[in-house]
């Protein structure tokens, strides 16, 4: 189990805290078009307020590739939340991020002020993880909180170099709820445990499908990456997405649920279409039976019934990656019936991050999972069962 101490834990009033975000919101000529890290960063830095903390907000945003862009300033999120704070955040334009507007803003703050600085990644030093830049942060407050799960598993000054030099160091509710959720409902679930893998490539899951098939009681693949499994065991998949590299993985991951006692589901039929295109032609194909000059889109509607009657019963649900296309409407519906199927468990259900994530907002059914994760990246190494550096900096309990 991973027992951090969170912001629940310590008493900051009076205290400057530094508060690592993931304010990395898409922009469109300076307007944000999706607020809502925004919005799920509210409670932590609430709570620092109420508590009458000097909040201090750093977060990065894009690939400035440690440059000052203009276009990648964090200044209009400084407008946007001070409307959802209902009090103003002072924003320190320091285009090296630590520099004398951060320090005039933290030296002439008082309890329950906040100010953000500027993109952490305008310093070259930040993903190189150096120490200059993480002691120059460090100077700043008396108590570091990282709220970012998105980059806990890159090691950077704002959120693992920064720790070394900062006495007490703590993770954000956004964080504490990815440890319970990825971290410890994972390696300690109720059980019956369903894991349910799609996406596209079989190479980017495999340790996840190697550290699940050691936990689950069963684990359900879809998406493109079904059609490798599918090939392996002598499919025809047409012009269908496989890597022929990972044939014999597939197989050997087949032995291995069947040693463990784990069921495996693979799809037993699949949307097909001529063209990768919404408007191709389409028709259903068995699994394993496509035609050449056809390409498999999607789970088909028998493998959507298998797969939604799978889940009744498991208590700990865990999906990673659509069942198909779903960005066409045409190739949507074996994610959408997924995601039917999760939203009516009386189940603990997690969405690991990612394209799962965007699909089960997109379809609107977000409020009836019971965590969504906010990081890509990091939610597939903590279910591979990795160590998150981002992590592992917070003082134990």
């Amino acid at each position: 189990m991973l027992n951090k101490k969170s912001v629940d834990d310590i008493n900051v009033k009076g205290k400057r805290v530094l508060v690592r975000c993931d304010f990395n919101v898409p922009l469109q000529d300076g307007k944000i078009t999706d607020e809502n890290r925004l919005v799920a960063a509210l409670p932590t830095i609430q709570k620092l307020i109420r508590d009458g903390g000097k909040v201090i907000l750093c977060s990065h945003l894009g690939k400035p590739k440690g440059e000052p862009k203009p276009e990648m300033s964090l200044a209009p999120v400084a407008v946007r939340l001070s409307e959802l704070l209902g009090q103003e955040v002072k924003f320190a334009a320091d285009p090296e991020v630590v520099g004398p507007n951060a320090k005039a803003a933290v030296a002439a703050m008082n309890e329950g002020d906040v100010v953000l600085l500027e993109n952490t990644r305008y310093r070259a030093e930040e993903t190189k993880n150096d120490d200059t830049f993480s002691k120059e942060l460090a100077s700043l407050c008396d108590v570091f909180v990282n709220d970012a799960f998105g980059t806990a598993h890159r090691a950077h000054c704002s959120n693992v170099g920064v720790t070394k030099f900062v006495d007490t160091s703590v993770v954000g509710y956004l964080m504490q709820k990815e440890i319970d959720f990825l971290g410890n409902a994972v390696n300690n679930p109720k059980r019956p445990f369903v894991a349910i893998l799609g996406g596209a490539k079989v190479s980017s899951k495999i340790s996840v499908i190697e550290n699940l098939l050691d936990k689950v009681d069963m684990l359900i693949i879809g998406g493109g990456m079904s059609f490798t499994f599918s090939k392996a065991m002598g499919g025809k998949i047409g012009n269908s997405l496989c890597e022929d590299d990972y044939l014999e993985y597939a197989l050997k991951m087949i032995q291995k649920a069947k040693d463990n006692g784990v069921k495996l589901l693979l799809p037993v039929d699949n949307k097909i279409g001529d063209a990768f295109s919404n408007d191709c032609n389409i028709q259903i194909a068995k699994a394993g039976e496509i035609p050449d000059g056809w390409e498999g889109m999607d789970i088909g509607p028998e493998t959507e019934k298998l797969f939604a009657d799978a889940v009744k019963d498991a208590k700990t649900v865990v999906w990673n990656g659509p069942m198909g296309c779903f960005e066409m409407p045409n190739f949507a519906s074996g994610t959408n019936a997924v995601a039917a199927a999760l939203a009516d468990l009386d189940a603990v259900t997690i969405i690991g991050g990612g394209d799962s994530a965007a699909a089960v907002n997109i379809l609107g059914y977000g409020d009836k999972m019971t965590h969504i994760s906010t990081g890509g990246g990091a939610s597939l190494e903590f279910l591979e069962g990795k160590e998150l550096p981002g992590v592992v900096a917070a003082n134990d309990k």
